[in-house]
């Protein structure tokens, strides 16, 4: 094949496009499905249509790529950045709510990735041009910890790791609401048709994913919980917690700005007052625990509550329960 891209699968995974995806970070997943669908993969010389093929480790993949794209330029930037942790394979930082992790649907300044490649001349490039060290992302308005890989090696170890649901995740978020102490959501995510930036749940169609909460105080109206994905779907949390009936304060995009039917009237002028002190979704990553790339420990990762978050709880406590 012309073009082609030379791989080796060193270990074992589940499904050749997650390998694919960890490897060629210039094509999103999509596009390599639709290459594989294609006839554009082979394995030790035989070409493959199934994107849930797996791996046993040690395969010699052919990939056929399509013609590049322009070069896109990603400009270093003096971004402040809050970091936590560093080694030479590794990065914990806490990413702050308004930050952009990488370049995409028209932002090309101002991100994540221009703070670090302003900060660091060595970063992985497993992933394309424009998101060296990114392993996982955050929403633009959810701060929190985030793990960066320095070494293609370290991106693929962890990337493997994520891939297999080995990294631990640990949120807070502050919902509307009263929900029970503990709880499980396990719903399919599919695109919402009548909004192409939202996710809504499914019966029978999507990606199954699964989420687990347990509350960790209640206030009159509000609850701060403590919420673990067990997938990691786009914006899985906040639309399986609207789905509960327990929205995401200040979540703009699942019905998490206004209370809901179920609240209080009286609640109005606390909301407003949170409003005023936290002015995005109370959502923050508050903890990874994952293999370490070099030590193979097991290492935990965590990322205080930014001034926000903290101020709508210190409102809250002020308040007089129901």
């Amino acid at each position: 094949m012309a073009d082609t891209t030379q791989l080796t699968a060193e270990v074992p995974w589940s499904r050749l496009d997650h390998f694919l995806v960890a490897c060629l970070g210039d094509l999103s997943r999509t596009r390599i499905q639709y290459l594989i669908k294609s006839g554009m993969v082979r394995i030790d010389g035989e070409t493959v249509y199934k994107a849930r093929e797996s791996l046993s480790g040690g395969e010699q993949i052919q990939v056929g790529m399509p013609a590049p794209e322009k070069p896109a330029h990603l400009e270093p930037e003096d971004i402040p950045l809050d970091i936590l942790y560093e080694d030479d394979q590794i990065i914990i930082l806490n990413k702050p709510a308004g930050l952009v992790t990488h370049p995409g649907s028209g932002v090309r300044r101002g991100t994540l990735v221009n703070g670090l490649v302003g900060r660091y001349q060595h970063l992985s490039e497993q992933n394309n041009r424009l998101r060296p060290g990114i392993v996982h992302r955050l929403d633009k308005d959810t701060s929190g910890i985030m793990v960066i890989a320095r070494t293609d090696a370290a991106h693929l170890h962890l990337a493997r790791q994520f891939e297999r649901r080995e990294v631990q995740k640990t949120y807070l978020a502050l919902v509307w609401g009263a929900p029970p102490k503990t709880g499980k959501v396990e719903a399919n995510l599919v695109r919402d048709p009548h909004n192409r930036l939202a996710f809504k749940t499914s019966r029978s169609r999507g990606r199954p994913a699964v989420t687990i909460y347990r509350a960790l105080e209640h206030f009159h109206g509000f609850t701060l919980l403590e919420v673990r994905p067990r997938t990691g779907r786009t914006h899985q949390i906040r639309v399986h917690l609207a789905y509960l009936g327990y929205p995401i304060f200040g979540d703009e995009l699942y019905q998490g700005v206004r209370p809901p039917a179920s609240i209080a009237l009286e609640l109005r002028d606390v909301a407003a007052h949170l409003r005023r002190a936290l002015h995005r979704q109370a959502l923050h990553a508050f903890s990874l625990a994952f293999t370490h790339p070099a030590t193979k420990e097991t290492t935990t990762f965590q990322a205080p509550l930014p001034d926000d978050f903290n101020a709508a709880l210190d409102i809250l406590r002020q308040e007089p329960c129901a």
